[in-house]
């Protein structure tokens, strides 16, 4: 592994003198409270919110240009008897959103139809077919959620068949804004959290209609509970785990642990987890999200729909177990699809490429992103994973920290035929004639940017741990108070002091568990090594090693054990 170990933080700052007295009266360790202070959470408000990120602490809804308006301007339309369909996106992020919306308005006593297009043969945001299908429907009114914000053609063809028009997206939008009745994007101008996921902006469009429709004498329903799509979607989208952000998933955990969607509870069972266990962050993400992704990925994204929206039991556990096939069947073809990329991306490597571009018409569409983020991980270099779709080439890419994809994709839109996305992942489509040029003057933009070598992977320290506070439950009780971990809330990581190996096991094809012990303290403890593309780890046995690793408690089985998280380890001389 041996990645570059980093201080998070200036490591030659001194700690303030009044920090004693914070940790006093935020009734937290002094360890914790200087952890706090250290990652820039300075200040008793400041630390505080952190800690408790209430609800009660989000910015009032006047404060978002244009929400108040457009929530009206929907919630009217509604009134007034529009036929109103959802538009959202095939990932969790989009699907969260339509469920959303849907959940909302039913429990105002709307009915409400959504569409979810078909990843492969539909491609992402709006097209022109469905839209004329929804027209001659005689569908009035349509909101999109997670996309719309770059498809100007799309919504122009809309307003012409007669449809009204409201986009709510987060991406980032090109040099022009569709020609929508209303827009609602946190990407478009100033507001309280730019870093929104596509779910989070249709929650605070949802509390706007909700707060409209009180105005009109209706009554007003308990908006917090659909914080459980909430969090699914903006973790799913690995969105900034700080501000507003943290508030929404930090309250939306709460509600996902009651599991009194019907889906949730299904798809933790399919998961062995406990219908009322309170899941991290990461167990999510690991777990829940990759069997709501797979259905999307694999063409299927009305079962997921249906788990998210059910109210039957019996048809949740139905729909949780096509889930679990389809996410079968997902990484058996992405196992097989990264191993092709990865011998596509060393050639390209060993020529002295740093923008990759792989190319192969057979690879699924629904999976080339997953490949997309596993060659960023191995290369450490901008990648774009290509393949065949409904007659041209179609993308997705992922970016490394100071490159901005998307910056970058419409610097060369002249050879694109469409392009969407953030900073850090995009989606593209490109004829088969301007494939090569598009690989020479992508890989000519990230040399300029980063330069002709690929910057080693790196690992934030927070700092050293003795095995005495490494094993301290209460100590390690306190760290949780941090979750949820994420982007910008990175899981802390600690380097321990030598330690002996006792004892490495082989659990799976991913999995080493690790017997360590401090022979200065005599205690002892289990470290865990995931995803190792080889058995490092066995030559460790009967070694001294030092790691670097985040501390936690296991709660799976039993009484709460001790584990420790390996990120990365050195032999000891």
């Amino acid at each position: 592994m041996n990645k570059v170990w980093e201080p998070r933080y200036d490591v030659t700052a001194n700690l303030p003198e009044e920090l004693p007295d914070l940790a006093g009266r935020l009734e937290i360790s002094l360890f914790l409270a200087g952890l706090l202070w250290k990652r820039g959470i300075r200040g008793l408000e400041k630390m505080s919110l952190f800690l408790d990120p209430g609800l009660r602490y989000l910015p009032p809804l006047g404060d978002w240009p244009g929400l108040l308006e457009t929530a009206a301007f929907l919630g009217k339309n509604v009134l007034d008897g529009k036929k109103l369909v959802v538009w959202g996106d095939y990932d969790v992020d989009g699907i969260t959103s339509a469920v959303l919306v849907a959940d909302f308005f039913r429990q105002h006593g709307f009915s409400v139809r959504t569409h979810i297009p078909n990843r492969l043969s539909d491609g992402y945001g709006l097209n022109n077919q469905d839209l004329e299908t929804l027209a001659a429907e005689r569908t009035d009114l349509l909101l999109t959620v997670d996309c719309g914000i770059s498809d100007l053609a799309e919504v122009k063809r809309a307003k012409e068949l007669g449809l009204t028009v409201i986009v709510s997206d987060h991406h980032l939008p090109g040099p022009e804004l569709p020609e929508a009745d209303r827009i609602c994007a946190p990407t478009v101008g100033e507001c309280p959290c730019p870093h929104l996921a596509g779910v989070g902006v249709a929650f605070m469009l949802m509390a706007g209609v909700n707060q409209f429709f009180a105005g009109q004498g209706l009554p007003k329903i308990d908006i917090r509970l659909l914080l459980d799509l909430v969090a699914l979607g903006t973790l799913a989208d690995v969105s900034d785990l700080s501000g507003i952000n943290r508030i929404l998933v930090k309250n939306g955990l709460l509600v996902l642990a009651e599991a009194r969607r019907p889906g949730i509870a299904a798809l933790k069972a399919s998961c062995n987890k406990a219908v009322n266990a309170a899941l991290t962050a990461e167990q999510i993400v690991f777990n829940l999200t990759p069997r709501i992704n797979a259905a999307g990925r694999m063409g299927n994204s009305q079962t997921a729909l249906n788990l998210l929206l059910t109210r039957d039991r019996d048809e949740a556990g139905a729909c949780a177990h096509t889930l679990e096939q389809l996410n079968s069947a997902r990484r058996s073809e992405e196992d097989n699809i990264t191993q092709e990329a990865r011998e596509q991306g060393l050639r390209y490597v060993h020529s002295g490429s740093m923008g990759l571009v792989l190319y192969h018409p057979d690879w699924h569409s629904g999976i080339i992103g997953i490949v997309a983020s596993r060659m960023v991980d191995e290369f450490k270099r901008p990648t774009v994973v290509l393949c065949d779709n409904q007659g041209k080439i179609k993308g997705s890419g992922r970016s490394v920290e100071g490159f901005d994809l998307h910056a970058s994709l419409q610097r060369h839109s002249d050879l694109l035929l469409g392009y969407g996305g953030h900073k850090m992942a995009a989606g593209l489509s490109i004829s088969r004639e301007n494939l090569e040029l598009f690989r020479e003057r992508f890989d000519l933009t990230v040399r300029q940017s980063l330069g002709s070598r690929a910057a080693p992977s790196k690992i934030k320290i927070d700092g050293e741990l003795s095995m005495e506070e490494t094993i301290d439950l209460t100590l390690l009780k306190e760290l949780e108070m941090l979750q949820p971990f994420g982007s910008g809330n990175e899981t802390p990581v600690f380097v321990s002091p030598p330690l002996y190996v006792r004892e490495v096991r082989k659990c799976g094809q991913c999995l080493f568990i690790l017997d360590v012990v401090d022979k200065a303290s005599g205690l002892s403890a289990k470290a865990k090594i995931w995803r190792s593309k080889s058995d490092q780890p066995a030559y460790s046995k009967g070694r001294m090693v030092r790691l670097a690793y985040s501390p936690g408690i296991d709660r799976y089985n039993g009484p709460d054990n001790v584990e420790l998280q390996v990120k990365d380890w050195v032999i000891e001389e």
